[in-house]
């Protein structure tokens, strides 16, 4: 094994991952600069979708690739998933705190259990609730679900969050179930071509920015390099190299790169119970990753 390729290939994962993690606090510092959710989400998605078009278009190996390939199937990963997440993730960051989104957004990794036992029609083993109460306990502490807590909580808040990770485990499921072989960059700016012709649809209308458009398009296009650009290139060449169980291992540090960022760029506070419930959530992610083992294989280039 190629050991400084394959430690590249831990360092792009890990990257990809912390960069999914800055958004939130983005977000909200938008939020609180005037802008509104229709502005933010049609830019992110929007920007996000144009970059990755001109990324496949850079590309040798995506010019090479026919349009032959699973389009619907793709097209439905791009509306049922990456939108509707993106649509229910930023509006729960409209009414919570950017770390208790996140924490709730994490709740994908029981929800995905949940999923694929009812589609393969088997119960989840014990090892499974095992990590699910793992998750859930760690949320309580978290998200401040505790008597001095709930004052401070929005009810419709949680409710977009929550559904966020029912969304998101639903893309996740959905990405890994359909065998496309031509170019990752085409894949992905097909998929967010379709979340953002769904966005679009919705919020176009009031995604004007007026005066402020050229500072609402640099803020999209930051959120759109973020949250699709570069961990799409990221887990591309890296996640091949070591394996999926690693992978999903690694892309954990989301969870407190986002929590970190929230006190460093939005100014939350964090407590020493939220600390601890983000310890024990990541435990409980872990063990549900340590049910299946990702072997290592030669990774992509880009240029390939």
């Amino acid at each position: 094994m190629n050991t400084r390729g394959y430690g590249l290939s831990v360092l792009f994962v890990l990257l990809g991952a912390s960069s999914y993690g800055l958004l939130s606090p983005i977000v909200k510092r938008t939020y609180a600069a005037g802008f509104t959710f229709e502005e933010i989400t049609v830019h992110q998605v929007g920007m996000g979708a144009l970059l990755l078009w001109v990324i496949t278009f850079l590309r040798k190996g995506a010019r090479r690739s026919p349009f032959t390939g699973p389009w619907l199937k793709l097209v439905s990963i791009g509306l049922f998933g990456m939108a509707m997440t993106t649509i229910f993730y930023n509006l729960a960051l409209a009414r919570i705190d950017a770390s208790l989104a996140i924490v709730l957004l994490f709740q994908f990794t029981w929800i995905t259990i949940l999923i694929d036992s009812i589609w393969n029609r088997r119960w989840p083993g014990g090892w499974s609730w095992l990590a699910i109460a793992i998750v859930l306990a760690g949320t309580v502490l978290a998200a401040g679900l505790t008597s001095d807590g709930l004052d401070r909580i929005d009810p419709l808040g949680i409710v977009w969050g929550l559904l966020s990770a029912v969304s998101y485990s639903l893309y996740l499921w959905l990405t890994g179930r359909v065998k496309y072989d031509g170019d990752p960059a085409l894949r992905s700016a097909i998929v967010a071509t379709a979340a953002f012709a769904l966005i679009a649809s919705l919020y176009g209308w009031h995604a004007g920015a007026g005066e402020d458009e050229l500072t609402m398009a640099g803020i999209g296009l930051v959120l759109g390099l973020l949250g699709q650009v570069i961990p799409t290139l990221l887990f591309t060449v890296g996640i091949p190299a070591i394996g999926s169980s690693l992978a999903s291992m690694l892309g954990a540090v989301e969870l407190p790169v986002a929590v970190v960022a929230a006190w460093l760029i939005a100014g939350e506070s964090i407590g020493i119970g939220q600390v601890l419930g983000i310890i024990i959530i990541l435990c409980g992610i872990v063990l549900a990753e340590r049910r299946s083992g990702g072997q290592p294989r030669k990774a992509p280039r880009l240029g390939e």
